[in-house]
């Protein structure tokens, strides 16, 4: 049996907090994803909490940033978690991503910042198929179902 080897890289911990935003299209269940045209990414928004702030504050505060979109947490989603490593650095990360589940209350995807070139609303299939990665595509498979669960409390 192979043993693997211990990373000489020191590890640096890392949070962030973001979520799935969702309406009533045409088609149904709409989604916000994110792309940057640079390196062909679409992800789900996200960001870092400031000193004192909850991590369903971040998750607020970052979406609206990143989206245009002012939004009202509902529900928590979960949490991913990831490894990467900044070569210039030679750090190794250990991320952990909290997502929550909210409604829009306001704004509009025209005042997106300049972390993204575009955000878009989508059916969620679509959103499945054009997610990056695989651990983001299973949070909105996971805010898909839990939209059921919380419907009738977020729209009597």
């Amino acid at each position: 049996m192979k043993r693997r080897r211990k990373s000489s890289m020191p590890v640096e911990e890392a949070v962030s907090a973001g979520g799935v935003i969702y309406r009533y299209g045409p088609s149904g269940i709409e989604v916000v994803i994110c792309g940057r045209t640079k390196d062909g990414v679409w992800g789900l928004p996200k960001g870092t909490p400031a000193p004192g702030e909850s991590l369903e504050e971040t998750a607020a505060r970052e979406v609206e940033e990143e989206t245009g979109i002012q939004v009202r947490p509902v529900a928590k989603i979960g949490t991913i978690e990831y490894w990467f490593v900044k070569p210039q650095e030679r750090i190794r990360v250990h991320k952990r991503v909290h997502h929550y589940l909210m409604i829009p209350v306001g704004g509009s995807i025209d005042r997106h910042d300049w972390e993204y070139d575009q955000v878009e609303w989508v059916p969620v299939e679509e959103a499945l198929r054009r997610l990056t990665y695989s651990n983001e595509a299973e949070v909105v498979r996971k805010a898909q179902a839990l939209i059921q669960e919380v419907e009738g409390s977020v729209h009597p």
